[in-house]
């Protein structure tokens, strides 16, 4: 096992990333710091240090556990970081994603809505979000 791991290629590897190249650009565009400091996708990341990621609006701290080079599943990846993300962090995911409704949903073999029918449901929207109050 290598005693230092190019950043980009450690957060693809344990999953903090979908691919390699979403990794490097977001390192690219100063989102990802490591010990505080902004790093290019080409830095070598060893074991102990601390890892600063801004994904999808929130601010993720690991860890590093372990070092890996390749791509493993969820369940192997798990251990080669240690999460450190704040609990306002924890609980700004789970304000953001509790009470999101699913997708609204037609019948079978219904199709798009036609224009009547859009207007409609836009002007029930409207209506139902006006009689509801946000602030209790």
């Amino acid at each position: 096992m290598a005693d230092k791991v190019r950043i980009d290629k450690w957060l693809w590897s344990v999953r903090i990333f979908k691919s390699r190249s979403l990794a490097t650009d977001v390192c690219r565009s100063g989102k990802v710091k490591l010990n505080e400091s902004n790093v290019k996708p080409s830095t070598l990341i060893k074991v102990g240090d601390l890892i600063g990621v801004k994904k999808n609006g929130f601010d993720l701290q690991f860890k590093v556990v372990k070092l890996i080079t390749k791509r493993v599943s969820a369940t192997l990846a798990q251990p080669c970081y240690e999460d450190l993300t704040p609990e306002s962090e924890i609980n700004k995911y789970k304000d953001w994603f509790i009470g999101k409704a699913s997708a609204e949903v037609r019948g079978k073999g219904e199709g798009r809505p036609t224009k009547k029918e859009r207007r409609t449901i836009d002007e029930f929207k409207q209506e139902y979000l006006e009689d509801f109050d946000f602030d209790e």
